[in-house]
């Protein structure tokens, strides 16, 4: 599993590898490169640019031991030169499966899954209120994040906006709000459960990589 940076690969490995293990399904997370260099270890996480994804896709994709590539990027901040970014209209759902679209047929190998989180990971962690605020110990703030739940049909679609995206709306609520830690430790307590019954299309590629172990 390709990853945008270390949020995701604790995710990953604090809550995806344990669930799909039950599965049968192992799940390496590694995290895309933002440069190689000749001599030294490589600079890790965030996206600059799509070739630096595409490089990496396809090396993984050359190991034939991997029975499945999948990759959990967030739509939010993508850069323009990905695949159908720049085209994509409509709502989240549609917009979100244009571009996954447009990623495969880039790549055009049936051993990719390509997966972006809507809109990005924090949104994912918006299927429980409570457990953010009890986690965050900021129980008085619990009712303002409910708000912000109950403003969309779905944590999903909770917008993809410098000022208003998901992550951007935790540190507004809670300036000590870190990423790696938090991020995977809300998610762990809210449960795989709550999340796939919250979120659609994390839904979808959760039970895709559950079939992997048949």
């Amino acid at each position: 599993m390709l990853v945008e940076g270390q949020t995701e690969e604790s995710f990953v490995k604090r809550v995806l590898q344990e669930h799909l293990l039950k599965y049968h399904v192992s799940l390496i997370p590694i995290i895309v490169s933002t440069k190689r260099v000749k001599s030294g270890p490589d600079f890790k996480g965030g996206i600059v640019s799509y070739k630096r994804i595409r490089r990496d896709i396809l090396r993984l994709l050359n190991d034939s031991s991997a029975e499945l590539v999948t990759t959990m990027f967030d739509l939010y901040g993508l850069p323009n030169d990905f695949p159908g970014r720049s085209e994509a209209r409509g709502a989240p759902q549609e917009k979100v499966r244009f571009v996954e679209e447009a990623f495969k047929n880039d790549i055009d190998n049936r051993r990719l899954l390509g997966y972006l989180s809507l809109h990005e990971f924090e949104g994912l962690l918006f299927s429980s209120p409570s457990i953010i605020a009890r986690t965050l110990n900021a129980q008085d703030r619990e009712n303002e994040i409910n708000r912000i739940r109950n403003s969309f049909s779905s944590p999903e679609e909770i917008n993809d906006n410098p000022e208003t995206a998901p992550s951007k709306r935790l540190l507004d609520i809670f300036p000590r709000y870190e990423k790696v830690f938090y991020g995977a430790t809300i998610a762990h307590r809210i449960g795989i459960n709550t999340m796939r019954s919250e979120c659609h299309h994390f839904n979808e590629w959760i039970t895709v990589l559950e079939n992997l172990g048949e």
